[in-house]
């Protein structure tokens, strides 16, 4: 998503298009997965390639898209739902719509875990939502060893509103995760972990409004800015995060059978 070179910048609404574009449109796209109301869809690459352009889609019944972005916004919660979540926190805001946060991602034994430094920023546009990031370098926040520093060429969520009560989810990433993946692990994030995630978020939504009525319910610094008490980032402190100055490591000889029962679960 970058625009090239070492200068960062904050998306603007033709970002935001482009990305709504991309979720939209089945050109170039190559069904992979569809059950039980998910789609998921790759696009260019080849298999054997670790760098995977995916998107996802799932309709939630009985969930508003309001009631999505606030639990795609609120960390708080995500410790709830998202299982694959070792930490996550923000670190610093740019504009009212726009901050910048570290996630760090546990991947399937016997696979090294990931983390990611982003810059993120979303757009509420009447009944729909996007929010959209893509991999930065913050000084204070360099790769840890215990962890490989993954890069997000662009990822993000487009949620529209479908009738009263419902919506469709889109969730699309183009990542590097920083290694050279076996052809299983590949195939697995689309037949497996894709779904899976997207049927968490939908279960996450149907449960939110009962949790956040028990914790601080009027607390959504994404809906009213004026509650963001995070210290500001100057833009000129980032830079942006090119896969070619992090390590790559090679993980193509890593088998199958070695699985943790956890990455088995449905």
């Amino acid at each position: 998503m970058s625009r090239g070179g070492d200068m960062v910048y904050i998306p603007d609404d033709s970002d935001f298009s482009s990305f709504r574009d991309q979720c939209e449109s089945l050109e170039g796209w190559h069904c992979r997965y569809n059950k039980a109301g998910v789609t998921v869809w790759s696009q260019g690459q080849e298999e054997s390639s670790a760098v995977q352009k995916i998107k996802t889609c799932i309709f939630c019944k009985d969930v508003p898209a309001e009631t999505l972005y606030d639990v795609l916004h609120d960390t708080r919660y995500r410790k709830k739902w998202d299982s694959n979540m070792i930490e996550t926190y923000d670190i610093g805001r740019l504009t009212v719509n726009a901050d910048v946060g570290y996630y760090s991602w546990k991947c399937p034994s016997p696979l090294k875990n990931r983390d990611f430094v982003t810059l993120r920023s979303w757009l509420p546009l009447g009944n729909d939502y996007m929010i959209i990031n893509y991999s930065v370098k913050h000084p204070k926040y360099p790769p840890r060893k215990d962890f490989v520093r993954a890069v997000s060429l662009q990822t993000g969520y487009l949620i529209k509103a479908n009738g009263a009560g419902a919506c469709i989810l889109y969730y699309l990433t183009h990542v590097d995760p920083r290694g050279s993946l076996p052809k299983w692990v590949v195939n697995r994030v689309s037949q497996f972990v894709a779904p899976k995630a997207m049927k968490k978020i939908y279960k996450a939504g149907l449960k939110y409004p009962e949790w956040k009525r028990k914790h601080d319910p009027g607390y959504k610094p994404w809906v009213y800015p004026e509650q963001n008490t995070l210290p500001t980032v100057r833009l000129a402190d980032l830079s942006v995060q090119h896969a070619d100055s992090l390590e790559n490591i090679d993980e193509t000889g890593l088998p199958e059978d070695h699985l943790s029962t956890s990455d088995h679960e449905t």
